[in-house]
C-alpha cells in the first residue's frame, strides 16, 4: 500500500500572499507618506520663496514711498528757493531804487513853479502821474517846461485841465511824465 502524503500548500501560499499584500500596502503607505512629505516640503519651500518675494516687494514699496516723499520735498524746496530768489531780487531792486526815489522827489520839488502845487502823485513803473492845482494856465505850461528841463524827467504829457468858474479860479491839471534816471533798479548795477 502506498501511502500518499498529501501536503496542503494552500495555507502557506495564503500566508505568503498576505505577507506580500501587507508589504505592498506598507510600501504604498510609505511611498504615500514619502510623497506627502516631499509635497509638504516643496510647498514649504515655495511658501518661503513667496514670503521672501513679498518681503522684497514690501521693501521696494517702502523705498518708493520714501523716494516719492523726498521728491515732493525737493519740489517744495525748489518752490521755496524760487520764492526766496524773487524776494531777494525785489529787495535788491528796492535797495537800488532808494536813492532814485529821493532824486525824483528832489527834482519834483526843485522844478516846482511858483503858484503850482501837487495834490496827488502816482508812480507806475518809470511813469509818474501828477495831479495838481495852478493859479493860471501859464503856470501849468511853465511847470511842464520845468519838468522837461530837468535831467530826471522826460517830456510831460498833459491829459486834463479843469478850470473853475471865474478868471481867477484855480486850474486843476493832470499830467504824466516818464523818468529818465539811469536804470539802477536792476540788481546787477545796484549791488
Amino acid at each position: 500500500m502506498s501511502r500518499t502524503i498529501e501536503i496542503n500548500l494552500l495555507p502557506w501560499r495564503e500566508k505568503r500572499r498576505q505577507q506580500r499584500t501587507r508589504r505592498l500596502k506598507q510600501t504604498l503607505l510609505g511611498m504615500l507618506l514619502l510623497g506627502m512629505l516631499i509635497g509638504w516640503g516643496m510647498a514649504q519651500f515655495e511658501q518661503s520663496r513667496v514670503r521672501a518675494q513679498q518681503a522684497r516687494l514690501a521693501m521696494i514699496d517702502r523705498n518708493t514711498q520714501a523716494l516719492t516723499h523726498d521728491i515732493e520735498a525737493v519740489r517744495d524746496y525748489r518752490k521755496l528757493r524760487e520764492r526766496m530768489l524773487a524776494q531777494i531780487e525785489l529787495i535788491g531792486t528796492l535797495q537800488a531804487s532808494r536813492p532814485l526815489t529821493v532824486e525824483v522827489f528832489d527834482q519834483l520839488s526843485a522844478s516846482l513853479v511858483d503858484g503850482v502845487h501837487y495834490t496827488e502823485m502816482d508812480r507806475q513803473g518809470d511813469r509818474l502821474e501828477l495831479s495838481g492845482v495852478a493859479s493860471s494856465n501859464r503856470q501849468v505850461s511853465s511847470q511842464m517846461r520845468a519838468l522837461e528841463d530837468s535831467a530826471v524827467f522826460g517830456t510831460p504829457l498833459l491829459s486834463d485841465v479843469q478850470t473853475g468858474e471865474g478868471p481867477s479860479a484855480p486850474k486843476r491839471f493832470h499830467m504824466s511824465v516818464d523818468e529818465r534816471l539811469p536804470d539802477a533798479r536792476s540788481p546787477e548795477t545796484g549791488s
